[in-house]
């Protein structure tokens, strides 16, 4: 796994900075990196971590890539020095974090899930994130943080995703214009996302969603019925495993530059850890 993450990571370098080179304005220069370890092995080493089992970056570095991964990697550098150049990667990491997702198949489901950066009783004196992160509400209580949007199609995979502070509601139409542009026939969501189905079915989308208690029944196919009563076996399968296989919510960052690095990185690994845990059989047929 290890070496395909590196393969897939060093030809997504070599595309990037050779589509960077053509949009760059004349006069303008990026920033110069100077390390012996190359962008790719970077990205490698953090796109590998979620899936190694270790809950600490530092722990993982100083012990796998300093250690059992020294043959891999040749010319670490020390754990410090490796933190300075994680920035260098934030950029690379966020193209290829899109260009890694899926294409829609017709049948989308969505929904969004916290990103807690510190405990609520912490809220006024946290610095990493202030004046970033939001206090935020979701079923299980109070949180400050960040939410993460997901779309992912009925094979779990993912879409589209973008990232909005905590007290951004679901159903914002600003959050929604950003992750509908791939998306395409029917959409499936929560009771969240209640009030969009005439705004998306200008756009060509059919919704489905849960009711409150206090709505009137609405008819439905008994198609639409089977996938909103998937939903939580496709979405939220999904995001448990960003969570609790991958770490994608932990509260140990130290800069938002690592935060985005991490949550980037937990994305693209996603992609290889459902491929390696042979997760691609379909749940659901692929069209209605």
């Amino acid at each position: 796994m290890l070496t395909t993450i590196f393969y897939y990571s060093d030809e997504f370098c070599k595309f990037f900075e050779k589509e960077a080179q053509q949009y760059m304005l004349p006069g303008d220069s990026i920033k110069p990196f100077s390390s012996r370890m190359t962008i790719s092995e970077i990205m490698t080493i953090m796109i590998y971590w979620p899936q190694s089992g270790y809950k600490n970056f530092k722990v993982f570095y100083e012990k796998e890539v300093l250690g059992h991964l020294r043959q891999e990697f040749p010319n670490a550098v020390s754990y410090n020095r490796f933190i300075e150049l994680k920035p260098y990667a934030l950029l690379p990491l966020s193209v290829f974090a899109k260009c890694i997702s899926s294409a829609c198949t017709g049948i989308s489901f969505i929904d969004s899930t916290k990103l807690g950066v510190c405990n609520v009783k912490r809220i006024y004196s946290h610095e990493v994130f202030k004046g970033i992160a939001r206090q935020g509400k979701t079923s299980m209580g109070w949180f400050f943080g960040f939410k993460l949007h997901i779309v992912t199609d009925q094979f779990r995979n993912i879409i589209d995703f973008t990232l909005t502070p905590g007290n951004v509601h679901d159903a914002n139409h600003i959050v929604i214009d950003k992750i509908m542009k791939k998306i395409i026939g029917i959409l499936v969501g929560d009771r969240g996302y209640i009030g969009l189905f005439k705004y998306l079915y200008k756009q060509d989308i059919k919704i489905i969603h849960g009711l409150r208690s206090n709505m009137k029944n609405q008819l439905v196919s008994l198609s639409e019925k089977f996938l909103l009563n998937r939903r939580a076996s496709v979405i939220e399968t999904t995001i448990g495993v960003l969570k609790d296989h991958l770490c994608l919510e932990h509260t140990r960052h130290r800069s938002p530059i690592n935060f985005l690095c991490h949550t980037f990185s937990c994305l693209i690994s996603y992609a290889f850890y459902k491929a390696r845990k042979m997760l691609t059989a379909p749940l659901l047929p692929a069209t209605t």
